[in-house]
């Protein structure tokens, strides 16, 4: 049980060492990470200052109060070159700002992302910019402002209310693509890619819209899900086709699954624009480079990022702002693949 600390003072090192029944050096000694301490004793520190809600800050105390001119960002798959797009257009933006930016990948796991978003608190970033992992809690923004830290989410939601969010009209874009396959003469189109959460909700039911305006019935056996990555979309494409779907095009979640089923066509001996049609979503650079080239939902990445990275600026200037929203109005980009 957390020991008492005075009313409206934050916890200090001495209250730590009281809690975890240490001395003070050997708080420091932990919360400086170094190795002559116990693990057991590190353990009950670290445990001690979670209690009483301690967080070390590396900088000096006369900095502490001090403007800092660091923003972090939290991506959660720097594997899709999406994200990597979405970095240029946010860093420049906050470089020509006069900002550092230090970057974290949290590879979709929440306590990797707990991590890196309490390290740059210890940093004293001045903002935040955080793609959320999958399954994070919809409470994480009013954490952040608790701590006093400005936060701009981006390309997933967090709930609807409380922080400032950057990203795209999802239903729409999927509707627009959807309507594009129909419109070519398909009936049987599959939608490929994504798991469970609020952009996969969206998008499929875009594509769900787009099917009820031409009075086609939604069947789930054309919906299959997959992480949204190559290997994900390979493998969805070739599920829809050997289930004997009637499938003869398909909308994918994103571009980088549609990468992967238009590998999956290939080892068929199958073309897509011609055997079977697709489309992605997002628009990166690669998609005009694919073989063949990808038709795709542009919600332009680069300027999604630079727009994220203004919503945060603002915060920072002036923090009684109302909430701020940017989604990137799609537009459909025929290419060669549907």
């Amino acid at each position: 049980m957390a020991r008492a600390v005075p009313s409206g003072a934050p916890p200090t090192i001495l209250h730590v060492a009281a809690e975890a029944q240490v001395s003070k050096s050997t708080v420091s000694l932990v919360l400086q990470g170094s190795p002559r301490i116990p693990e057991a004793t590190a353990e009950r520190v670290r445990a001690a200052a979670a209690r009483l809600g301690y967080v070390y800050n590396r900088r000096a105390a006369e900095l502490r109060h001090k403007a800092s001119n660091t923003i972090g960002v939290v991506i959660n798959d720097l594997m899709n070159p999406f994200f990597a797009e979405v970095l240029v257009g946010l860093e420049n933006r906050l470089v020509e700002a006069g900002y550092t930016v230090l970057m974290g990948h949290s590879h979709e796991n929440l306590a990797r992302q707990d991590q890196l978003l309490r390290s740059m608190r210890e940093q004293n970033a001045a903002g935040l910019v955080l793609c959320p992992a999958l399954g994070t809690p919809a409470a994480l923004p009013r954490q952040v402002k608790a701590w006093g830290i400005p936060l701009t989410v981006i390309v997933r939601t967090l709930g609807s209310s409380g922080y400032d969010f950057a990203g795209s009209a999802n239903a729409e874009g999927a509707a627009l693509a959807t309507r594009h396959l129909l419109g070519a003469g398909h009936r049987r189109i599959g939608f490929l890619g994504g798991v469970a959460g609020t952009m996969h909700a969206e998008r499929l039911a875009g594509y769900r819209q787009a099917l009820e305006e031409r009075g086609i019935g939604f069947d789930a056996a054309l919906v299959l899900q997959a992480h949204p990555n190559r290997q994900g979309g390979h493998d969805m494409l070739n599920a829809l086709l050997d289930r004997g779907t009637g499938a003869t095009a398909a909308v994918c979640y994103n571009d980088i699954t549609a990468f992967g089923a238009l590998s999956a066509l290939g080892a068929r001996g199958l073309r897509a624009g011609h055997d079977f049609a697709l489309t992605g979503f997002d628009n990166v650079l690669d998609a005009a480079h694919a073989n063949p080239p990808l038709s795709t939902v542009d919600i332009r990445p680069g300027e999604l990022g630079a727009q994220a990275a203004a919503l945060l600026l603002a915060r920072i200037a002036d923090p009684g702002l109302a909430r701020q929203t940017y989604y990137a109005a799609p537009r459909l980009v025929l290419r060669q693949s549907g």
